[in-house]
């Protein structure tokens, strides 16, 4: 039986690229259906370019006649191959836009110009196993994002600096800078394609990262660390922190993040089988979101040094309550004791009664970091939410299992791909929010294959 090794969007959410282990597929999203297939041996990586014709392929592990270290750009359209490359280790992620290709490794990212193939650049990096890296769908934003080699305060750089003598400093630095225990750090390194050298960096979670994401024109930067728990939205290439969301008050593995092509919605996938959307930009209903200073946002993570940022409120709850302390404070055990009580006296999911939230404000007035007091007890909620439906396997089973979200540029839809081989489509109310309509379902796989991703 044929498995499903790898499903993923591309750059602007109308195509979906699957990898068998018989070969690949190519379906669009709307109107769905299937338009291209290729049984050709099996595929761990299928990355398309937008939606032409220029696929980047890797094999699969512990496959016949495939390797993970070798990466085969081809045409679709007539059926060729363009290149062929074989890397010293596993390919573990394949990024690009229509000027740069980066080819992830676990300590090394390849850069190279997508028009002719030529190796521009090799960062080396900290060890990324799960190859966590996300590059800017704009070629004018040439911006690559990566887990960072220290903690960000020995590597700050001014969001002012953009002169030569800036990026200079900062190459410096990373070149004599060797620490011990950087791959635990939140930190995230903002790299440029055009200057192929460090443009920034931050300190965006305590916890290790998880996940990231940037925006269709490369302005905003979305983190998730490997607690679920916090999403934060950075402005690009400054790092100001713009936004904190709060996906629920339990620990989840989000294994995605997805800005829509205006970059006036987030959402967010996890492993609860649950999707959390979030307005950012113009569309916020606060209409005031501040951007922090740039040492505070390279080195406060909003954990109250005076300068923090407040999260806007978008009203709506998800499925999950999304009222949960920030990454790494010191009140974390004491919110979520409060939450276990009022769930086992059954005031529902964890909220705060009106009347506390009152309190907690007029308290936060008087304290002398009243922002962090403020992140932590009156969090951005989720505007919106889907559930995705649980696998097929009767009473019990679990809901949890990989799940890949986009936006449709098109329509006010959000997809899912789901590791049980299915494409959903939920209708979003982006006047009132609230729980998404699942509008559309369908099979990505032919008859005779298994989910596995």
């Amino acid at each position: 039986m044929s498995g499903m090794l790898f499903a993923n969007f591309n750059q602007d959410y109308s195509c979906v690229s699957v990898g068998t282990r018989k070969g690949y597929n190519i379906t669009n999203c709307d109107p769905f259906g299937r338009v291209y297939t290729q049984n050709d041996g099996a595929r761990g990586i299928v990355e398309m370019l937008f939606a032409t014709s220029l696929l980047a392929l890797v094999g699969a592990p512990d496959t016949p006649s495939s390797s993970p270290r070798k990466l085969q750009i081809v045409n679709t359209k007539r059926q060729s191959l363009i290149c062929e490359l074989l890397f010293p280790a596993s390919i573990l992620a394949v990024k690009l836009n229509r000027k740069t290709l980066a080819i992830v490794l676990e300590t090394e990212i390849y850069v190279y110009d997508i028009s002719n193939m030529r190796l521009l650049h090799v960062i080396e990096t900290v060890p990324n196993p799960e190859g966590i890296c996300t590059l800017s769908p704009s070629a004018d934003a040439p911006y690559l994002a990566y887990p960072a080699p220290l903690p960000s305060p020995a590597l700050t750089v001014p969001a002012s600096a953009s002169s030569a003598s800036a990026t200079s400093t900062t190459s410096s630095s990373l070149n004599n800078a060797t620490a011990p225990g950087a791959p635990g750090s939140g930190d995230v390194m903002l790299f440029s394609t055009r200057a192929l050298a460090p443009a920034n960096v931050v300190r965006a979670h305590h916890s290790p990262l998880a996940l990231l994401s940037l925006s269709a024109d490369g302005g905003l930067l979305a983190t998730a660390s490997v607690k679920g728990t916090v999403i934060r939205v950075f402005s690009v290439p400054s790092l100001d922190k713009l936004y904190q969301f709060r996906r629920g008050t339990r620990e989840a593995h989000i294994y995605s993040l997805a800005f829509n092509g205006a970059g006036t919605l987030l959402a967010a996938a996890s492993e609860r089988g649950t999707v959390h959307l979030w307005r950012v930009g113009a569309s916020s209903s606060s209409g005031s979101h501040s951007a922090s200073s740039s040492s505070s946002s390279n080195n406060g993570n909003g954990s109250g040094n005076g300068a923090g940022v407040r999260s806007p409120s978008n009203g709506g709850m998800g499925p999950e309550s999304p009222a949960e302390s920030t990454d790494g404070h010191a009140l974390d055990a004491g919110y979520d004791a409060f939450v276990a009580g009022k769930r086992r006296g059954g005031e529902g999911k964890g909220t705060m009664s009106a009347a506390l939230r009152r309190s907690t404000g007029a308290l936060a007035k008087y304290l002398p970091v009243p922002t962090a007091l403020s992140e932590m007890w009156e969090p951005a909620r989720d505007f919106a939410w889907a559930r995705v439906p649980p696998p097929s396997g009767g009473p019990g089973a679990t809901n949890e299992r990989r799940c890949v979200v986009g936006l449709s540029s098109t329509t006010p839809h959000v997809f899912v791909i789901a590791s049980d081989g299915y494409f959903y489509a939920y209708s979003i109310d982006l006047e009132r929010g609230g729980e998404c309509v699942l509008v559309k379902q369908y099979s990505l796989l032919e008859s005779g294959e298994d989910a596995g991703m």
